[in-house]
């Protein structure tokens, strides 16, 4: 459709170029405002899963309990909702206040990666931990919810490792305020807010089914 030279050089805008090289001008509006579009969308659903994960987390006194609020008339957690969309509002004015939207989406695409990568590994051990009455119990066992996911969580580990060593600035700023505010929370959960989450007994499978 176009050559690569050219896709290079509109690299910030490529479906629109495309679409307006292929139907004309009138086509590139339409691809531009079809972008925008599924921008707004995933937004929103992005603010609607994070408010539901605060609302819940408050639900237990990890957060607090007032983010739990349910409006009668809407049937939906309006406080986690409003904090949600005025965090997201307040980070995108700093981000965009110190770089531009290109290496603002860049850094935000690298810092998830990165903080899935950080999920995966933390999912892995977890499992790990959930069967390991059942690690010993033969050799399939051994390996399938062993071997295969410490390995997985280690060679993940390895990948987060570079990865941080060759971020940008930014983005290890990023990660490193990430955490402290996780730990923060996290430490205002159990000895602040009194969250009953960090009583519960740790569970393990120790049958076979």
């Amino acid at each position: 459709m176009v050559s690569p030279a050219r896709l290079q050089a509109h690299s910030t805008s490529a479906l629109v170029y495309t679409a307006g090289s292929l139907g004309g001008s009138g086509w590139a509006k339409v691809m531009a405002l079809a972008l925008a579009l599924s921008v707004i969308a995933s937004t929103g659903t992005g603010i609607v899963i994070i408010a539901r994960l605060i609302y819940s987390m408050a639900s237990h006194r990890v957060l607090p309990p007032f983010l739990a609020n349910v409006s009668p008339r809407l049937s939906t957690p309006v406080p986690a909702s409003l904090a949600t969309g005025g965090l997201l509002i307040v980070l995108a004015w700093l981000y965009l206040g110190t770089t531009t939207v290109q290496a603002a989406f860049n850094d935000l695409i690298a810092v998830t990666g990165l903080l899935y990568a950080g999920f995966y590994i933390l999912t892995g051990l977890a499992a790990i931990v959930y069967y390991r009455r059942r690690i010993l119990a033969s050799p399939l066992d051994a390996v399938t919810i062993g071997l295969l996911p410490l390995a997985a969580a280690a060679f993940l580990g390895w990948l987060l490792v570079k990865s941080v060593q060759a971020a940008p600035a930014a983005q290890v700023w990023s990660l490193g305020g990430i955490l402290v505010a996780g730990l923060a929370v996290m430490l205002t959960a159990r000895f602040g807010l009194r969250s009953a989450f960090f009583t519960i007994a740790r569970e393990s499978d120790s049958a076979r089914h």
